[in-house]
């Protein structure tokens, strides 16, 4: 489930990328339906998304089969309700990296207000192999 359409731009240590939700995306069929709003837990994984493209260029120069892999979410806050019809401009930036550790924050805004916002945190791991 790819929830990034675009990127609008893009720096070693920042990204930002937009998101149009259709009024047919299908977490809209059951959150709510007859008030149809995007899922918090969607626009967290948007930012998350965000910051794997960001990280795909950092961390080129490591393993090339290493993984982004969600390890942290804090200071989760969700201030405006997204709805179908909305863009989403996603803004990921990289505040610190510590090992394979990359600590990020994100936030996602619809009509240049803040929509949601969180810190996370990303581990570059390798895919585990199956025998």
């Amino acid at each position: 489930m790819l929830l990034v359409d675009e990127i609008v731009s893009e720096t070693d240590s920042s990204i930002v990328c937009r998101k149009s939700f259709s009024a047919d995306e299908f977490f809209f069929h059951g959150h709510f339906p007859d008030s149809p709003i995007v899922p918090g837990v969607i626009q967290c994984e948007c930012c998350l998304q965000a910051g794997a493209v960001l990280l795909s260029k950092a961390s080129e120069s490591a393993s090339s089969t290493a993984l982004p892999v969600a390890t942290r979410m804090d200071s989760v806050k969700f201030k405006k309700m997204v709805r179908p019809g909305d863009t989403a401009e996603i803004e990921v930036t990289l505040n610190e990296q510590v090992s394979n550790a990359y600590y990020l924050t994100g936030k996602l805004k619809v009509a240049g207000k803040l929509a949601a916002r969180l810190d996370f945190t990303v581990t570059m791991s390798e895919p585990e192999v199956s025998v």
